[in-house]
């Protein structure tokens, strides 16, 4: 056996192994392989062909404007369904440190109350930088979460405004948060957060301008097509409306009717992202030089941009 066949048999030797562990509740193991995944490394593909893609678990997602007080409900919704008997994963997506590309850990700073817990496992994933509000390996992620035997796994993602739209192709279920003083902005979400909404809390209910917000949104849902999206409204630092949320969650995961078709579009605008994104990396692995000269010549004046995208692709068939 050549070096390189003996490499790959101690890679799925040891991706066997870990699978063993975190299907076993190892923390640790988990807390290895979900760096693994993240860094996009052999061993992290290794660990994820061996334990499957899962399926099982509900995942929802939780986004919103910052300042909305996701966090929040988060940790509000985590204790509910810990109430229910529930294993419940969180992947808190943060901003990316501009110096290391890592997660800057506000999240999981926010639920130090579930950290002792042994059934719920919370991780901080960085953004890095994604225009979506997550980076690719958060679906791996809840994968591994999946896997390992929780269920809901909650997605909670950065609040960067209108173009965080990304969640919805991974999540089963899309929670979109407002609180009051966002009734100005909803007109300016209508082709954004609220299109992609299965549920809509309306969070600090408790405030000034709660009323007015609950009109705002519900006059801008009934432009969409299809069936209005409930609105629920909640308190979650005192837990007020938290169970009717858990609730009303529960019952879109007991439905037939929708999740499977969430599930299918989900797989099929991953692997087509994964496809792409190899696809891109191999080419400019290959070709770097001619990225340089290209863009230097549409820095000087010399292309236009249009003409060196159209060169750039003509290698691309070479």
């Amino acid at each position: 056996m050549g070096s390189a066949d003996e490499r790959n048999a101690r890679v799925a030797d040891l991706a066997e192994a870990m699978a063993g562990a975190i299907r076993g509740g190892d923390r640790r193991a988990l807390a290895r392989g979900l760096t693994l995944v993240e860094n996009e490394s052999a061993q992290g593909e290794a660990l994820l062909a061996t334990l499957g893609s899962g399926g099982r678990a509900h995942r929802v997602g939780i986004t919103g404007p910052p300042g909305a007080g996701k966090s929040t409900l988060v940790s509000a919704l985590t204790a509910a369904w810990r109430g229910a008997g529930a294993t419940v994963g969180v992947l808190a997506v943060d901003p990316s440190s501009p110096f290391t590309g890592g997660a800057l850990l506000g999240d999981r700073i926010r639920m130090l109350a579930h950290t002792a817990d042994e059934h719920v496992f919370i991780r901080s994933l960085a953004s890095r930088g994604a225009l979506g509000g997550l980076s690719a390996g958060v679906y791996d992620a809840a994968d591994l979460l999946d896997a390992a035997g929780f269920d809901p796994v909650l997605l909670e993602t950065v609040g960067v405004g209108q173009g965080e739209v990304e969640i919805c192709r991974a999540a089963d279920t899309t929670v979109v948060v407002l609180a009051p003083g966002s009734g100005d902005i909803v007109q300016g979400m209508k082709a954004g957060l609220l299109e992609i909404a299965d549920v809509l809390v309306i969070n600090q209910a408790d405030r000034e301008g709660a009323d007015a917000l609950e009109a705002a949104l519900r006059s801008a849902v009934e432009l969409r097509d299809g069936t209005p999206p409930p609105i629920v409204t909640t308190i979650a630092t005192r837990g007020e409306g938290v169970e009717a949320l858990r609730a009303l969650l529960e019952a879109r995961a007991a439905s037939d009717e929708v999740l499977p078709q969430r599930r299918f579009e989900r797989a099929r605008a991953r692997l087509r992202a994964a496809v792409d994104r190899r696809r891109a990396d191999g080419f400019w692995a290959q070709r770097g030089e001619i990225l340089e000269a290209t863009a230097r010549a549409v820095a000087a004046g010399e292309s236009s941009a249009a003409d060196a995208v159209r060169a750039l692709l003509q290698e691309e068939s070479r």
